[in-house]
């Protein structure tokens, strides 16, 4: 088996601080790199994941940022509810953003599912942040996640499996596409609990029963917004130019080349460039009102 590169093995090795905040009686779980002064970016995953799926991506974000990647509850390390919403998932992140920095000066960047909760965060409370950042998130449309579980393809009830390596073996990102093996190994393995019998996935199948919100999410935005989507992702040019055109022609939509709809799992550094090549955009320009 091929070692995996040394950019990949530092991230992993960077210093990383755990830690939890309660919201609406749940515990959040979020992780953290950086100085704690800095201004900083939270990182919100997709339907099903969890917060080390940015494990690799989030040390390369820390260059005068305090960078944060949280788990929504039901999901990762954070507890479970009786219901989910993308309003109480905006809610985490927004207690998430207090307990870890100056919310005006945070920027909140989501994949998928956790674009649309970024989004959401942006029209419920975007004056009390910076900005925020969908990464190839189907704004007019179900998350590939939600798609699988309505249809019952995936996310059902979760298998207990005997050994964690046959839980890891049976890993696979939804939609499917190609993926770098030492990343796609590395979120696998964080992706799993201990279970009576053996072993289970962390997320929980009741998230994929909440409602779909997805009407509202661009109605009114106080705060900068850029939409990232992936080539060979799920949010196709045409979808970006009627987005781009309904933020009023400000909201950047920025294509990484080459990229399936996880771009984290398959063109990390591409999406690092380019979201570091968009802060350093905003630090630089003002906002258009």
């Amino acid at each position: 088996m091929t070692p995996p590169p040394a950019w990949f093995s530092a991230a992993l090795d960077a210093a990383v601080q755990e830690g939890t905040t309660t919201v609406d009686g749940a515990s959040i779980a979020y992780r953290a790199w950086g100085d704690p002064d800095g201004r900083s970016i939270v990182l919100v995953h997709g339907g099903a994941a969890h917060s080390r799926w940015w494990d690799h991506i989030a040390p390369m974000l820390t260059d005068g940022w305090r960078v944060v990647a949280v788990d929504l509850s039901g999901h990762g390390d954070s507890d479970r509810r009786d219901r989910y919403s993308l309003d109480t998932w905006a809610r985490e992140v927004l207690a998430v953003v207090a307990e870890t920095g100056s919310a005006a000066a945070s920027v909140v960047i989501g994949h998928s599912m956790g674009g649309l909760v970024a989004l959401r965060l942006a029209t419920l409370a975007g004056s009390e942040i910076a900005g925020a950042v969908a990464i190839d998130s189907p704004v007019r449309d179900m998350a590939p996640e939600d798609r699988a579980a309505r249809q019952h393809r995936a996310f059902g009830p979760l298998r207990v499996y005997p050994t964690p390596e046959a839980a890891v073996a049976r890993f696979r990102p939804i939609p499917d596409q190609p993926t770098l093996a030492y990343i796609a190994d590395h979120v696998a393995a964080t992706s799993i609990r201990p279970a009576e019998g053996g072993w289970t996935w962390k997320f929980d199948p009741n998230v994929f029963a909440r409602d779909h919100l997805t009407p509202e999410l661009l109605t009114r935005l106080d705060c900068r917004v850029a939409l990232f989507r992936a080539e060979h992702g799920l949010v196709t040019p045409q979808q970006g130019e009627v987005l781009y055109d309904r933020l009023g022609r400000v909201a950047p939509v920025i294509e990484i080349p080459v990229a399936g709809h996880h771009i984290m799992l398959d063109q990390p550094v591409a999406l690092v460039a380019a979201l570091r090549t968009l802060l350093a955009d905003w630090d630089h320009s003002i906002p258009h009102g």
